[in-house]
């Protein structure tokens, strides 16, 4: 994985041992999940009963007890000695004791884009403008920068009078720095603390408080629901209005992520307080590896927070494109993907040869010479390979000096590798992608004059530098912003795809969104491009990854919210979903930006959002959360597991529940080749439409498989009206068969087309 992209909180799974001279010895941060149905009734709240608990072990909650959980999760987090943990699972109160964990952070033309400036989209804007005022979005992140513009609160009026969020105190953040757009600002340390023997941000810029340090936070933060902001851009490139998706959604920050990463017991955390705040959506671009449910942070704590009411989004994450990286992978959660944008920042590498070789960049300093001219190019100017990457230290400065350096993509990050360049003397640098990345193009910022290229344009300057004879020359220079780009949306290679590895029956990603060179707030302590030692100082920034990708289905969802109230998580989800479209603006099928092939339905889900037909998408696949109680029982989890996720003690299993039974709007078929080669599943349709409708089955499978739908036609006579289909699929693939393949079933009249990805997957 390159640590460029703007950090993609991956899952480290680190066990947390640390020195806590509170709790008298060596310590580990373990999250304790209870079991509500055995606190006893004296106990006037569940963090006087884990309190108690832990008295009653001798366990001073003074000196261990960090947090307690009651809102989307059960049980609290303490930093325990290793006999302690022999006492808590000795106790019948106790359901499941998980080690901390840590998380590395997963990284304006998007409202345009996906359609909500066109005209005939505006007057259902106008109308939900009001609505979306009762909206708020928990965004968990590293903070916020509460002076940027993105959060004023304008004519807003004031925050719902169900809303229970607070602005917390801190280092530079007075309770006056929210108002009537950020309308709540946290801050979760205490299990970093814990971890880390009490430092946070050693060696580093850091407020203890909500304020954001990084910029991360701001940017999703106003992705979701920024304010309308005129002449915003990032030193000149994408000049233009920013806007949220849901400008006039309120947003609350969570601050759960520091300069040493994310622990899982600040996130819990985090999810915790804003749910009892009153959240609508929760939005977090921070993403586990492929654990159960039951051991996943973020997936029970998302849980407990769908089942409240609370639509939450998720980063898929940043690991593309090699198959099965996808994270956060629950159904309960819409898992986004990215696509690239319309707008593009084309550079230029001229050569002696009269080549003109195109790429992109976002530099915007002076030229490397007072005129455009040819420089010497130098490729691997050090003692091994390691400096064809221009990692640190690397560059001989005799070599390069004056020069522009071509630098292989990977291993550092690309920002990083230009400010080496620019320490060792360079002139400029050429950020030549190799195989791993592939064609796709990511603009960055960077300190001198740079430009990123593809892996073909890369390719013939390596071999341009490395010819024998003469003197390799190379000129730099840079066109701007550009709009209209042709083919768009792409799925951008960083974008993490499916198969899902926890639950191979749950398609994931769910869908994609914008999550290229995107236009957003930033810190007013961090530069562009993060480094410390950049000193310029922007409101906006332009950065990559499904962390940018998440918040614009979060601030789409808050519209959803608005304009249907009444729609549990799971009927927005599916509606996003549903109405997806998968065509470019080519009009040909969706490609990946890795090698230009076609791209499928584990890169992309459903395929990329469309707002505007979302809104309306006529019929929902509705969840509810005994329907994924059933779920979690297919998997045969035991009944503590399924409670630490549910955290209800009474439920039942259904005797015959498969994975694939629940009502997914989406389809991922297994076929087991040694044993069922028929699979038949059954789905729920809810009417959200005109009250009288009729759709018909429309089918499209490979020639592996065929495929039966009974009946073909649904007949609705009012709204909220539900109807059961069932598909039988049977494959009819040889033994050999190791490809996965593709199709749809799709719902049509004339007015909708409801249309459910499937992906088939064969396994010996």
């Amino acid at each position: 994985m390159e640590l460029a992209l703007p950090l993609l909180l991956l899952l480290a799974s680190l066990s947390l041992a640390n020195a806590n001279a509170g709790g008298g010895g060596n310590t580990t941060t373990y999250i304790v999940f209870m079991d509500p149905a055995r606190m006893p009734a004296v106990h006037a709240s569940p963090a006087h009963w884990h309190a108690a608990h832990l008295e009653s072990l001798s366990i001073d909650p003074a000196r261990h007890l960090l947090y307690s959980y009651s809102a989307a999760a059960h049980g609290f987090a303490a930093a325990l000695l290793p006999d302690h943990l022999t006492m808590l699972r000795g106790t019948p109160e106790v359901l499941q004791v998980v080690p901390d964990e840590v998380f590395q952070l997963h990284t304006t033309r998007s409202p345009e884009f996906l359609g909500l400036l066109t005209p005939a989209y505006q007057p259902a804007i106008g109308n939900l403008e009001a609505a979306t005022h009762d909206v708020v979005i928990g965004v968990l992140d590293t903070g916020v920068w509460p002076e940027s513009p993105s959060f004023s609160g304008g004519n807003l009026p004031p925050p719902p009078a169900r809303w229970k969020g607070v602005c917390e105190a801190g280092v530079d953040f007075p309770p006056s720095a929210c108002g009537r757009k950020l309308v709540g600002a946290r801050s979760f340390a205490r299990g970093l603390r814990a971890a880390n023997g009490g430092a946070i941000g050693v060696g580093k810029t850091t407020f203890r408080s909500a304020r954001d340090r990084d910029g991360h936070g701001t940017h999703t933060a106003s992705t979701a629901a920024g304010a309308v902001v005129a002449n915003a851009s990032l030193l000149g490139y994408a000049t233009g209005t920013a806007r949220g998706m849901a400008p006039g959604a309120r947003v609350a920050a969570y601050k759960v992520c520091w300069p040493e990463g994310c622990l899982g017991s600040d996130i819990l955390a985090g999810i915790d307080a804003a749910v009892a705040d009153g959240v609508g959506v929760l939005s977090l671009s921070l993403g586990g590896g492929a654990a159960p449910y039951f051991r996943d942070t973020v997936a029970v704590g998302a849980f407990g927070a769908a089942a409240a009411g609370v639509f939450v989004s998720c980063s898929a994450g940043n690991s593309g494109p090699s198959g099965a990286t996808v994270s956060n992978s629950a159904p309960w959660v819409a898992t986004v993907g990215a696509g690239t944008l319309d707008r593009d920042f084309p550079a230029y590498v001229t050569l002696p040869t009269g080549a003109r070789l195109a790429g992109v960049s976002l530099y915007a300093g002076p030229s490397p010479s007072p005129h455009p001219a040819m420089l010497p190019l130098v490729y691997g100017s050090g003692r091994d390979n390691a400096s064809k990457l221009c990692l640190s230290g690397t560059l001989d400065p005799a070599a390069v000096r004056g020069k522009i350096v071509l630098c292989d993509r990977g291993v550092n990050a690309r920002v990083e590798k230009g400010a080496v360049v620019k320490a060792a003397g360079g002139a400029g640098m050429v950020l030549a992608n190799t195989a791993a990345s592939g064609e796709e193009l990511v603009a960055d910022s960077h300190l001198l004059p740079a430009v990123a290229v593809g892996r073909s344009v890369g390719d013939k300057i390596r071999e341009y530098a490395a010819r024998g004879g003469g003197r390799p020359m190379a000129m730099l220079s840079f066109g701007g912003t550009v709009l209209g780009v042709r083919p768009s949306p792409v799925v951008a290679a960083f974008s993490s795809r499916g198969p899902n590895t926890v639950v191979p029956e749950i398609l994931k990603p769910d869908m994609i969104g914008p999550g290229v060179n995107i236009l957003a707030a930033w810190s007013g302590i961090a530069g562009p491009t993060g480094l410390a030692k950049d000193g310029r100082r922007t409101n906006f920034n332009i950065i990559s990854g499904t962390s940018m990708s998440c918040p614009h289905i979060s601030g789409v969802a808050a519209l959803l919210k608005a304009a249907h109230p009444n729609w549990s998580p799971a009927a927005i989800k599916s509606a996003l979903m549903t109405t997806a479209y998968t065509v470019d603006n080519t009009n040909s099928s969706l490609r990946d930006a890795a090698d230009g092939s076609l791209a499928n339905a584990f890169a992309y889900g459903s395929g990329h959002v469309d707002p505007q037909k979302a809104l309306s998408p006529g019929l929902v696949y509705d969840i509810s959360t005994n329907d994924y109680v059933a779920f979690l029982c297919s998997l045969d989890y035991s009944a503590p597991h399924i409670q630490v996720i549910t955290k209800m003690s009474n439920f039942s299993c259904p005797k015959k529940f498969r994975p694939g039974d629940l009502n997914y709007p989406s389809f991922s078929v297994v076929f087991k080749q040694k044993s069922k080669r028929v699979l038949r599943f059954r789905r729920e349709v809810t009417n959200v439409g005109p009250a009288t409708s009729v759709y018909n089955v429309k089918v499209s499978s490979p020639e592996s498989v065929s495929v039966m739908v009974t009946p073909t036609k649904l007949t609705f006579k009012k709204v909220g009206q539900k109807q059961r289909y069932y598909v039988t699929f049977m494959s009819k693939a040889g033994q050999g068969q190791a490809k996965p393949d593709f199709g749809w079933i799709s719902w049509v009249n004339d007015e909708h087309v409801v249309r459910s990805p499937v992906a088939y997957t064969w396994k010996m």
